[in-house]
């Protein structure tokens, strides 16, 4: 799974793409080329629902979810819009709090509240390392952690992964001492997307010193596949007091613009935690659309499903054009191309297509969030537009 290096890639070259022409639909029927050289990425898309999507650039550069929130949340937020919109959320977030700690089996005094799972883990550095303490997190990984004790004028240790793309917990073990405030492991990692397995995170847990508090980011849960190297550290709890395990509804909720995300620890921990935060911690809305979220468990399944479909895809059509990827338990996809990853990400933002990268160490690597099936053709006609060399990594 998430522990292989990079996919070998041994299939033969398919058929490539047609080029999709201004305002493309799903290539059911032949496109309308009125608008003459504009791509589909500068003059909008037609989804297969028939939507048509605004114009602007192609967003594949922030794993935001393709598909977007269930009708359910969308109706909540727009009734919370009508009749909350004029009260402080104590109420709806206390309710959202409830359905957490119901759903995962906790008493709500374990959870913690953000703006997003990202408000979570500035409130974690506040909390556990500020100035006089060292946190420890992998290199590369989601980088608000290490930018925000950076800024607080703590030390910050950054361990490489593995040659599997895992982190390093023995490298990291090492680095840790009884100064040691927050150790900060994503798993599913952003951006290999790759996993860390469970059995060693339990180990590495065990041998900890007793003052450092750990937190586990999983942002991407949802998207693991089953393998008997992952669990939730929510679904399957851990005893360790200085535990604190971090979700967030941006992903397969598809709630990124609503901004909610939460924690969960033990009561005494997360006390500390939401010391460290904001006296409101999420709107009205977005409690209501995450609330409706929860309860609509066949929207989160299916955008799943269709994220696991979209990935292998990707996988497909990369193996088509002979590239490498790294296999990723997540939404998005880090491509190995080859080339410097700036040139390549300049020459998709030229096009309307915002790709992300270089990253410390993959600098010819571009991370690819999945789009819709018509932004990704867009995708891969946009790389075909590369010069030949391009295509053979």
């Amino acid at each position: 799974m998430g522990d292989r290096a990079d996919r070998a890639m041994p299939i033969s070259r398919r058929t490539l793409l047609r080029t999709m022409g201004a305002g493309a639909a799903a290539a059911i029927a032949a496109p309308s080329f009125a608008q003459g050289s504009l791509g589909a990425a500068q003059a909008g898309l037609v989804e297969s629902s028939g939507t048509i999507k605004p114009a602007g650039p192609i967003r594949l550069h922030k794993n935001e979810a393709a598909y977007g929130p269930s009708h359910r949340a969308i109706a909540a937020m727009q009734e919370a819009a009508r009749n909350g919109s004029s009260r402080y959320p104590d109420v709806e977030s206390e309710a959202l709090r409830t359905k957490i700690a119901s759903l995962h089996g906790v008493t709500t005094d374990s959870v913690v509240l953000g703006c997003g799972s990202s408000e979570i883990l500035r409130m974690a550095v506040d909390a556990f390392v500020g100035s006089r303490r060292t946190l420890i997190s992998a290199w590369p990984t989601f980088e608000l952690v290490g930018r925000r004790a950076q800024r607080g004028g703590a030390e910050v240790v950054a361990v490489p992964l593995t040659r599997n793309y895992a982190h390093d917990l023995d490298a990291m073990l090492a680095r840790s001492d009884a100064g040691t405030g927050l150790v900060y492991i994503c798993n599913p990692n952003n951006p290999t997307g790759t996993l860390t397995r469970r059995p060693e995170l339990e180990a590495f847990l065990r041998r900890l010193p007793v003052t450092t508090y750990v937190l586990i980011d999983e942002a991407y849960h949802h998207y693991v596949g089953e393998s008997a190297d992952y669990a939730s550290f929510i679904d399957r709890p851990f005893d360790n007091p200085r535990l604190i395990v971090t979700r967030s509804f941006s992903n397969a909720c598809g709630l990124a613009g609503a901004r909610v995300g939460y924690g969960v620890a033990a009561p005494e921990t997360a006390r500390l935690l939401a010391q460290a935060g904001l006296p409101e911690d999420v709107n009205v809305l977005a409690a209501a659309g995450a609330i409706a979220a929860l309860d609509d468990a066949d929207h989160v399944r299916l955008n799943v499903q269709r994220n696991g479909d979209d990935r292998q895809e990707f996988f497909n059509q990369a193996n088509a054009r002979m590239l490498r990827t790294i296999d990723s338990q997540t939404n998005f996809v880090m491509l190995n191309i080859g080339q410097p990853a700036v040139d390549i990400v300049e020459h998709f933002r030229t096009r309307g297509v915002l790709v992300s990268g270089p990253f410390p160490a993959f600098d010819t690597h571009i991370r690819v969030s999945l789009g819709t099936a018509a932004q990704m053709r867009e995708f891969w006609r946009t790389w075909d537009l590369l010069p030949v060399h391009h295509m053979h990594t």
